[in-house]
């Protein structure tokens, strides 16, 4: 794949003009390791395109078991995504308590929120370890596993919401192979059927491929929302020698489906509960959201020594996407725009927004090794990270066309002309990373790391109005300690820094407009304690993160004008989290608990807001799954799952909150040899097994308050077969 870049000149600060002398020692000491006297010669290095120990790239310290870096993460594998019938991120929330949804409209692409903070689908997410875009629709069906970092995400990315981050990792082609082919049905009739084959060939077995494969007929219990999507994707891999790995992969998908219209406030009302098979995007002219996407990636490493290794890495993301919804949006009769009125009725637009282009390009340079420095172990890990974006949109179409109702039966004409500008973005950014884990003693080591971030972003409306730019030079840093205190167990404390970009809005409104803000520098203190054995592992962590906040959104939610864009005081959450997963015999058991203080603290906009609770942010959360094989019944298994999140502010004064909320899910699995020895897993499951009704959760979005109801009992069938 033929990647292009043009990035901005690189004006190296004193702390990146240390980072690259450190990147040149580095390389030097490593080429000096190679070039021995005769008599030595280098331990056979094997580089593989699949790892067997349990590790997350996302860290930044992949080379070392996850159960060993002084951070928080949590792993899904492809068994538990498979198994829960995952087809999103959204889905994947049950196996980990501190992430809950955001704005999850089936339909639409992805809003996850972590610790309390929601990630931005722009800059917290990974693919392959490059960074990618979000605004779309990622398939799992070609995903190996999905690696979920929680907190301030500064050391691994340059500018990034604070929470954490997500990072895709697609299957590779296996040393054994693989036959599977896969077949999955739910309620209304929705059919999936998906193949995974993988081989290695050559007279060495040099030669590895991996084609996944996926079509889905989509039938939700959600009226007004059936579509369908499709996966091609194809992994590839050549062992050139002993010690050096060529790898490729592209994916190619579209999904098509209507996205479900949220519910909002009545007046100074929380509605009861709604029939969650209604969706409001009901109109005669509603059509479809259409996202689709080609994404690759071309790396190559190379192993220089027994101790270091150097890498090479191109991707390549195109989105092409058709955004278009029957808008319910405020209440125009009784003055209100952030909820719908008293009597159940709402304001109701024509929303289109068509052709939207979006470009990520990313190249990394990396070189990680061991070196020693009298009797301390260096673990180093080196990179240079270069990435550009390039969003194209044309006008869009966002128009009045009457009153809806609750109910759904409210009939309006449709008006799709052109009326609105969007906003075409550009974006070049450089990083240098740091790490370094230095192991002083076989129980004691402390942890470092910084980023030095350079980026230009510009932005101009599409009719050539409004146009912005601006550069910045960030460092963000990273600093840890951990000692065993005991066998399999691991205490550390840690501090990071993550930091967010934003300018001021291009409007009247502000006395500033157009300026780029300083930037926000959010903070992060954690104590954790870690550990487990052969069929146990757990964790536990106290965090506090503080994140600056402006003044934009109250300036417009409560109309000041002039304003003045600045930082207008800080959002801090504290919190508890804990999980576990043990099994023994006949029993596989899971689960989590996370508790989150978070206030706002600090405004001189809207005091008001002080002390308050941030919205849609549950106080408690707790996921449980459990595993049980029957005896006797060879490879049947019983399973079930709980997820309860506690209540949430709807609104900034805290005067709404939403009820507290359990959800039950049960299923079977069973696994059969035949005697051709393929093996054969039936699954059945049953999501919301009381087919309880509450409402998920309440986001706000552009200055809107949203209730989305939780998903109706759904059942689920498959079987997969193992040739």
């Amino acid at each position: 794949m033929a990647v292009s870049y043009s990035f901005p000149s690189f004006v190296p600060t004193p702390l990146a003009r240390a980072a690259m002398a450190a990147l040149a020692l580095s390389a030097t000491g490593a080429l000096a390791q190679q070039a021995q006297p005769a008599g030595n010669t280098l331990s056979t290095v094997t580089v593989e395109s699949s790892r067997t120990a349990p590790q997350a790239d996302v860290t930044g310290f992949g080379d070392i078991p996850l159960r060993e870096v002084p951070v928080s993460a949590t792993i899904v594998g492809q068994d538990q995504i498979q198994a829960s019938g995952a087809r999103r991120l959204a889905d994947l929330t049950r196996f980990d308590s501190s992430v809950t949804d955001a704005y999850d409209s089936p339909g639409y692409w992805d809003f996850v929120s972590v610790r309390g903070f929601v990630l931005d689908n722009r800059f917290n997410y990974r693919r392959e370890g490059l960074p990618i875009s979000a605004e779309t629709s990622v398939p799992l069906d070609n995903k190996e596993r999905v690696e979920i970092l929680k907190g301030t995400s500064g050391i691994q990315a340059g500018t990034s919401a604070p929470g954490g981050l997500v990072n895709y990792v697609v299957k590779r082609p296996t040393e054994k192979d693989i036959r599977d082919v896969r077949v999955e049905a739910t309620s209304r009739s929705s059919l999936l059927g998906a193949v995974d084959l993988s081989s290695r060939f050559g007279e060495d077995r040099q030669f590895g491929l991996r084609l996944n494969v996926a079509q889905e007929r989509l039938r939700p219990q959600t009226r007004n929302l059936d579509g369908d999507r499709s996966l091609a994707s194809l992994a590839a891999d050549w062992r050139i020698d002993r010690d050096s790995l060529l790898e490729a992969e592209v994916e190619w998908s579209r999904k098509s489906q209507p996205s479900q219209q949220a519910f909002s406030l009545l007046g100074n009302s929380l509605p009861a509960p709604v029939n969650p098979r209604l969706n409001l995007n009901n109109q005669p002219w509603s059509q479809p959201s259409v996202f689709e996407g080609l994404t690759g990636t071309l790396r190559y490493s190379r192993a220089i020594s027994g101790d270091w290794r150097w890498s090479a890495q191109v991707g390549q993301q195109r989105l092409k996407s058709q955004d278009r919804l029957a808008y319910a949006f405020g209440c125009g009769a009784e003055g209100n725009y952030d909820r719908f009125c008293s009597d159940g009725t709402y304001d109701m637009y024509d929303f289109r927004s068509e052709n939207e282009r979006r470009l990520q390009q990313a190249a990394n340079l990396g070189l990680q090794g061991r070196l020693m420095t009298g009797t301390v172990r260096h673990d180093l890990s080196i990179g240079l990270t270069a990435s550009r974006v390039r969003n194209r949109f044309q006008d869009q179409a966002y128009n009045y066309v009457g009153t809806g109702n609750v109910d759904g039966s409210a009939v309006n004409p449709a008006d799709p002309t052109l009326t609105d500008a969007n906003t075409n973005r550009d974006e070049h950014s450089l990083e240098l990373s740091v790490q370094d884990a230095m192991r002083w003693t076989p129980r004691f080591s402390t942890w470092a790391g910084v980023r030095q971030t350079r980026l230009s972003r510009d932005s101009v409306r599409t009719d050539g109005s409004r146009p912005t730019g601006y550069t910045q030079n960030v460092t963000t840093p990273w600093l840890a300690a951990s000692y065993a205190v005991l066998p399999g167990a691991l205490a550390y404390t840690s501090f990071g820094q993550g930091v967010e970009s934003q300018v001021v809005p291009n409007r009247t409104q502000y006395t500033n407009a157009g300026e780029a803000l300083p930037v926000l520098k959010s903070r992060q203190w954690e104590l954790g304690l870690k550990g487990g054995e052969r069929n146990w592992s757990w964790q536990t962590a106290y965090f506090q993160i503080t994140r600056p906040v402006s003044n934009l959104d109250a300036c417009a939610n409560l109309g000041i004008t002039p304003c003045t864009g600045a930082n207008d005081g800080e959002a801090v959450h504290k919190g508890f989290e804990a999980n576990s997963q043990w099994s023994d015999g006949p029993w596989r058991l899971a689960g989590g608990v996370t508790l989150i203080h978070a206030e706002r603290q600090g405004s001189v906009q809207d005091p008001t807001l002080n002390g308050n609770r941030p919205v849609n942010v549950p106080k408690q959360v707790v996921r449980a799954q459990a595993g049980w094989k029957v005896p006797g019944l060879e490879g049947l298994e019983l399973n079930g799952g709980l997820s309860f999140e506690g209540r949430r502010a709807v609104t900034a004064d805290n005067s709404i909150e939403l009820p507290s909320w359990t959800r039950l899910d049960a299923g079977l699995r069973w696994d059969q040899r035949t005697g051709s020895g393929t093996l054969v897993t039936w699954t059945a499951n049953v999501d919301n097994l009381t087919d309880h009704r509450y409402w998920r959760e309440s986001p706000t979005q552009f200055g809107h308050i949203y209730l989305f109801p939780g998903a109706a009992r759904t059942f689920r069938v498959g079987m997969r077969a193992s040739f």
